[in-house]
């Protein structure tokens, strides 16, 4: 055995040991100042000192932190702090001090960090989206000039965001013209003006550099001056680093361009073009005769300063007065730093951008997640492992174990991909440990099969395996399917739990097929066990499920017709903001408000279209009030309750702003995802089975799916959202998932039994696979039951969402799909014979004897 499985154990142990330092270190350093003075290995006392001093300028509010105040120390004594980490290695060429400072203090600051870290969910924080005006007609730029153009302005933004001392923001564009920012640890309460801050437009200046003085030792900043640092770059690759004395007030601004563009000269090498207005033009004319002239008298050439945000960009010399509509700038650049200059020039926040999404989570709100997705994950962990040992004994002890790699694998890839940790992430990695007993559950039931057959233990484990394989793939492929979904066309939590869910199918696999097999081998073979002792449950059954199936019918439709009453009869309380647009804010209050007054303090604002509600959260002793308004108009309503009710100390617990063309697009990507949804598992199962297959199943997922979204139309306090559309893909994949065990059995009885009718060949598969069926949906029950009870927000309307949609999923494999498929085939095996496509073999799928 050891022989057979030795480099199926040692591809476990690399994986297992590759995921364990993925993950390492496993918590944040208590204090980054603390860190970085362990990290110092060279003259460690003279670094400590500096931190000291760092320490009392975040002391004195000179700086938001350590972080920050390290930085401020180097840039104004000039100190390169790399000298003190010799470990660190950066770039020789590299002589900027601020900019190696910059590297520096961010490496040191992502070590003192947890390689796993949380999302803003659980570590509370601001979250926006900006979006800026899309080009006007006839203003089309390629596609190219907007992706850099979007770059320069994330570039901006990343270096304002540096200035406030944010640990690891994430600043990525969002398509062609929005940029998304989270902000970890900050919020809207001690710094109200951030958003405003990050969003409003940068200055572009034209400023005169020093005609004859350059900083230096014993030189002192001449008045009206300040010092700026220029990075350079050749056309041979060489960088460098140049110090400037430039004037504080600019000559011209770049409202005097009208536009700027790279391109190469006569001789191959790149300049950039200055197109001016009419007024640029007079104002450029003015700027470089007096430079000039300056330059003249000094006995060199004048030099421009242009200046993006407070940052100098570049500083050309200038030989004459230039008195035309356009300048060209040439130099020794490079191809790459003339681009860079034309989209500084171009100023790619020459506007303000529209923040057209926010999220706040505060510090409370953040605890109360972390707490609720631990006592989730433990409660549903649990539940999950307990089901399974007390039904399958030894066997289901082992599957636990092999769950608790496939968390660790999960776990080991999340980190290595940069990926944070949320609430629906939690929920991905626990519904993924549902999935991991569903293949073992498939597993054992076989077993159990091959064993009332007379089979020995170690020949049923083998048999089990094989003819468990392609339920199995096929089940995780068609889950897959829904969760790539997600990650592709889902935002914010959608997108978080399909990525987690992708990951977890994958790890899912790996740990029943190889992990879980390994140890079943190991305690068979080796003889430590002698029997595997299974609970029974449904065995030997004989339904005519076909027999009920138009009652079925009757019923679902009943239930569909109740949902588009309620539907109607709510009309647009049944949407919530994500589609609508609109913001929701969450507030904490010392005394209780009645809802009139809450609504007065709101029409006082001049709103009068709001939704107010106290909710508690779960895991919380306190009450939070919950606003819904129209988007743009949470802020202005706080205020005034803070205005009109001093004595409720009402504070802004957390907050959603969701703009109107957000809600749109959520609501289009809910739809084109159902849409693809159902097309792949179509095309899949056709592809996989045949037509009829695919039909059954796509009629029961349609049927599923309008039940599940009756049933949740008819429960008071349920609204649409983006989450629910994450829960709704997830019932697409749970439900043919669970049809597809159906339709694999019914395709392996017609090879087995050539003379059973296609009635009986369905009713026998649907009573074998049925204690199957009921076990694993106990299961993904408890878990949604879990979710329910113990979290709140997005994660229990997934969680609700779920818990019905096993239900009617169970409901439609077993009394939908196959009669779908009985009438498609006109009752006739001998008509599924004709288009029937036999099941693929896989020649790795395990050739080994239980003999050997």
């Amino acid at each position: 055995m050891l022989k057979r499985n030795l480099w199926k154990i040692l591809l476990c142990l690399a994986i297992v040991a590759w995921s364990v330092t993925q993950l390492i270190p496993f918590q944040d350093a208590p204090s980054f100042a603390q860190y970085a003075k362990e990290q110092a290995t060279v003259r460690p006392a003279e670094f400590a000192q500096l931190v000291a001093e760092a320490a009392q300028r975040k002391q004195n509010l000179q700086a938001v932190s350590e972080y920050v105040g390290l930085k401020q120390i180097g840039r104004e004594r000039k100190i390169d702090l790399s000298q003190y980490f010799p470990d660190i290695r950066l770039e020789s060429s590299l002589r900027n001090v601020e900019k190696r400072n910059d590297i520096l203090l961010a490496e040191l600051l992502r070590r003192s960090k947890a390689k796993l870290q949380l999302g803003l969910d659980l570590k509370g924080g601001v979250a926006f989206t900006l979006e800026a005006a899309p080009p006007k007609p006839g203003e089309g730029a390629d596609e190219y000039a907007r992706r850099e153009k979007l770059q320069k302005a994330i570039e901006i933004i990343g270096a304002r965001i540096n200035a406030f001392g944010v640990a690891e923001p994430i600043i990525r564009p969002v398509g062609e013209n929005r940029i998304e920012v989270q902000l970890p640890g900050v919020n809207t309460k001690d710094n109200p003006d951030v958003v405003d801050q990050v969003k409003a437009p940068a200055r572009l200046d034209f400023r005169i550099v020093h005609p004859t003085l350059t900083p230096g030792p014993g030189i002192e900043t001449p008045a009206g001056y300040e010092i700026k640092t220029l990075d350079w770059e050749g056309r041979q690759g060489e960088t460098g680093t140049e110090e400037l004395f430039v004037k504080r007030i600019p000559e011209m601004t770049g409202e005097s361009i009208s536009n700027s563009f790279a391109r190469p000269d006569m001789y191959g090498k790149p300049e950039v073009i200055l197109e001016f207005t009419s007024e640029g033009k007079r104002r450029f004319a003015d700027i470089t005769r007096r430079i000039a002239e300056g330059g003249q008298a000094a006995g060199r050439l004048g030099r421009l300063a242009i200046v993006l945000d407070g940052k100098l960009y570049s500083a050309p010399t200038v030989r004459e007065e230039i008195n035309s509509d356009s300048a060209q700038i040439t130099g020794s650049f490079s191809d790459r730093e003339a681009i860079n200059l034309a989209n500084v020039l171009n100023n790619p926040l020459d506007v303000e951008l529209t923040v057209v999404e926010q999220y706040e989570v505060g510090p409370s709100l953040a605890q109360d997640a972390v707490d609720s997705g631990v006592t989730a994950f433990v409660i549903g962990s649990a539940l999950t492992a307990g089901f399974i040992i007390v039904f399958y004994s030894i066997g289901g002890f082992l599957a636990v174990l092999a769950m608790a790699v496939n968390v660790l694998i999960l776990l080991g890839v999340m980190a290595s991909l940069g990926a944070t940790l949320t609430m629906p992430g939690i929920a991905g990695i626990v519904l993924s440990l549902a999935m991991s007993v569903d293949a073992n559950i498939l597993i054992f039931e076989r077993m159990r099969e091959e064993l009332r057959l007379g089979k020995s233990l170690g020949t049923a484990l083998e048999a089990g395996y094989d003819k468990a394989f392609s339920a199995i793939f096929d089940g995780n492929i068609t889950t897959l399917i829904t969760a790539g979904i997600m990650a592709w066309l889902g935002t914010g939590p959608v997108r978080g739990f399909g990525v987690t869910l992708s990951i977890g199918i994958f790890s899912t696999m790996f740990s029943a097929l190889v992990v879980s097999r390994i140890l079943l081998e190991w305690v068979i073979f080796s003889g430590f066990i002698k029997r595997l002792p299974m609970l029974s449950l449904l065995q030997s059954t004989a339904y005519d499920f076909l027999k009920g199936a138009r009652v079925a019918f009757i019923v679902a439709g009943v239930i569909v017709a109740a949902g588009v009453v309620g539907f109607f009869a709510k009309g647009e309380r049944l949407y919530g903001i994500d589609f609508t647009g609109g913001d929701q804010v969450s507030i904490s209050f010392a005394q209780k408000l009645d809802l009139g007054e809450v609504r007065a303090a709101a029409a006082a604002a001049g709103v009068t279209d709001i939704n107010p509600s106290y909710r508690q959260p779960i895991g919380s002793t306190s009450e939070l009030l919950i606003i819904q308004a129209p988007f743009g108009q949470g802020d202005a309503i706080v205020k005034q309750i803070q205005q009109r009710h001093p004595e409720a100390q009402a504070s802004l617990a957390g907050e959603s702003r969701i703009g109107p063309s957000v809600g749109k697009e959520i609501q289009w990507n809910a739809v084109v995802s159902l849409f693809w949804a159902l097309i792949l598992m179509l095309l899949y199962v056709a592809f996989r089975f045949e037509m009829g297959y695919g039909v059954g199943a796509v009629v029961a997922i349609i049927i599923g799916l309008m039940l599940t979204v009756a049933m949740f139309v008819m429960f008071p306090g349920r609204q649409f959202n983006a989450s629910m559309v994450a829960a709704i893909l997830l019932v697409v994949g749970y439900g043919i998932n669970d049809t597809i065990v159906v339709f694999d059995r019914i395709r392996e009885e017609l090879k087995l039994n050539p003379v059973g009718t296609l009635r009986d060949i369905i009713n026998r598969s649907l009573n074998l696979t049925l204690s199957r069926t009921i076990i694993t949906g106990g299961t993904t029950l408890l878990t949604a039951l879990t979710f329910l009870v113990v979290t709140g927000g997005d994660v229990n309307d997934i969680a609700f969402t779920l818990l019905v949609g096993v239900l009617v999923s169970t409901f439609a494999s077993l009394f939908i799909a196959t009669p779908v498929f009985f009438w498609w085939h006109k009752g006739d095996r001998k008509h599924v014979e004709a288009h029937h496509d036999i099941a693929p073999k896989y020649e790795w799928q395990g050739t080994s004897k239980a003999s050997e």
